[in-house]
């Protein structure tokens, strides 16, 4: 069968591919599809108290917009040319050979439109935009933090990011930071806090007042004869964080409770015996003479902890480096 026919050469059909014309001469891709912008994520700091009471906060934002003046053409005249680099699609691409069978095509921006796929006459260009199609433009949002929101939740405004000629603008989001609290912790929808009871406050009963994150002050309060042991925890329902979108409902309010111990001084006999006569007996341990005779009687000392394991550790390593010392080969020189 010896009818005519055309051959491709297949670097062709890749170039031409990428490059938005058919590798068949079926004419060129000059249609294109409006392709979605990127997102633009901007953090904002706020406080645990605008996370209990929700707020409003006003954010000011740069970005591109359509160039009103030519209407995203970036001519004075609207008339355009199609890039004869890349034939309108904006990409380029470039094959390389590695080997028998083998080839590399890399794609990237086309420099002679930046990406544009179009060419404007330096004469011809938007004053305004200088052909560039966009202008920078300020934009204010008005962000609303609902209460009970979290750290890191994200609050889109859709459509709102940079514009571009057959672009779906992106959206703007928001995503909450939340600043350390001096006094409150929260976990969830729990709020967490600490406060250290005197010893007498823990023995006897304490009363203290908390201010809340909406400034209400709540009297804190132990029951009467009630012992509050160190590093326990007290629960206030009701009283912790509200839930997001369901504002009239809270979490809980833990308090953690510690206790300063005196630092120093000691108890006089006949109050020791007036604080036996009111606390829980303690284990009874009754010793026969027998015993007493046969034990050792000890001395305690006061110590810090921390500065008696610094002072063994440096102890140990001084040792460590005496006994590299001793063990290391001497040399002597031999006599002639």
């Amino acid at each position: 069968m010896g009818g005519s026919g055309s051959s491709h050469n297949p670097f062709d059909i890749f170039e031409s591919f990428f490059s938005g014309a058919s590798p068949f001469g079926g004419g060129s891709r000059s249609s294109r599809r409006q392709r979605k912008g990127e997102d633009v994520i901007h953090p904002m700091k706020v406080s645990l108290e605008e996370l209990y009471n929700g707020t409003s906060k006003s954010i000011s934002l740069s970005r591109n917009v359509i160039c009103p003046s030519c209407n995203g053409k970036g001519s004075k005249s609207g008339a355009t040319s199609q890039c004869s680099g890349c034939q309108g699609s904006g990409m380029k691409v470039t094959i390389r050979q590695l080997g028998p069978g083998m080839i590399q095509q890399m794609q990237h921006v086309c420099p002679d439109c930046q990406g544009s796929g179009d060419m404007i006459d330096e004469k011809d260009r938007c004053p305004q935009c200088e052909g560039k199609k966009v202008v920078q433009d300020k934009k204010v949002l008005e962000v609303h933090v609902e209460r009970g929101m979290q750290h890191g939740q994200k609050i889109t405004f859709q459509g709102q990011a940079d514009e571009a000629p057959d672009t779906v603008p992106g959206d703007i989001v928001i995503v909450l930071q939340v600043k350390d609290h001096a006094k409150f912790k929260r976990k969830g929808d729990d709020l967490f806090v600490e406060h250290t009871l005197s010893l007498v406050e823990a023995l006897c009963g304490f009363k203290f007042i908390l201010t809340h994150l909406d400034g209400r002050q709540l009297l804190v309060k132990s029951s009467p004869g009630e012992i509050v042991k160190p590093g326990q925890y007290k629960c206030i329902n009701d009283e912790g964080m509200p839930h997001y979108q369901r504002p009239f409902m809270k979490g809980a309010l833990y308090i953690h409770f510690a206790v300063d111990f005196p630092d120093s001084g000691s108890i006089p006999p006949e109050h020791c015996k007036a604080l036996e006569a009111v606390l829980p007996p303690g284990p009874a341990v009754e010793l026969t003479d027998m015993e007493l005779d046969e034990c050792e009687e000890t001395t305690l000392h006061d110590v810090n902890f921390e500065e008696e394991m610094k002072r063994k550790q440096q102890q140990q390593l001084e040792a460590d480096d005496e006994e590299e010392d001793d063990s290391a080969p001497r040399v002597q020189c031999a006599q002639q």
